[in-house]
């Protein structure tokens, strides 16, 4: 009796969460719609981002780089936003300054990487034409991604 007991009450627990599943994804079904439709407005307006990423060591070179790139964007007519100062990334490294005697004392050593973004948003072929063929100091990364 007691395998027949447990047979009915298995059966009856997984019939309450499958209901309860199912309700849930109607509910989240009905959520949904509304998000999509929201996307799809802004979706037929196209926009078309260029997200630019510039990375240095020292933060005057930076801002030149930046200041070049601003200006060849506004050239071309494009809209900018930015930049924007993304927080600078510190790497710190401890170094034992003596190997025997005056093993206790260390040294300190920082690296700084300074980072600022971009967008470009619905950049023409003449712009980033421009962007590609700029010449930028040697110490400056860049990423750039469509998006």
């Amino acid at each position: 009796m007691t395998t027949t007991e447990t047979k009915i009450k298995k059966p009856k627990v997984v019939k309450k969460t499958a209901v309860t599943k199912t309700t849930k994804i109607a509910k989240k079904s009905k959520v949904s719609p509304k998000k999509e439709k929201s996307v799809h407005i802004s979706g037929s307006d196209s926009k078309v981002v260029l997200r630019i990423r510039v990375r240095a060591y020292e933060s005057k070179i930076l801002d030149a780089s930046i200041k070049q790139i601003m200006d060849t964007a506004m050239r071309y007519d494009a809209v900018i936003v930015g930049p924007v100062p993304l927080p600078t990334e510190i790497k710190k490294y401890t170094v034992n300054r003596s190997p025997f005697i005056y093993k206790n004392t260390r040294e300190q050593f920082e690296i700084r990487v300074h980072k600022r973004l971009i967008d470009i948003i619905n950049p023409n072929a003449k712009t980033v034409e421009a962007l590609t063929n700029l010449s930028l100091p040697s110490g400056v990364d860049i990423d750039v991604k469509m998006m």
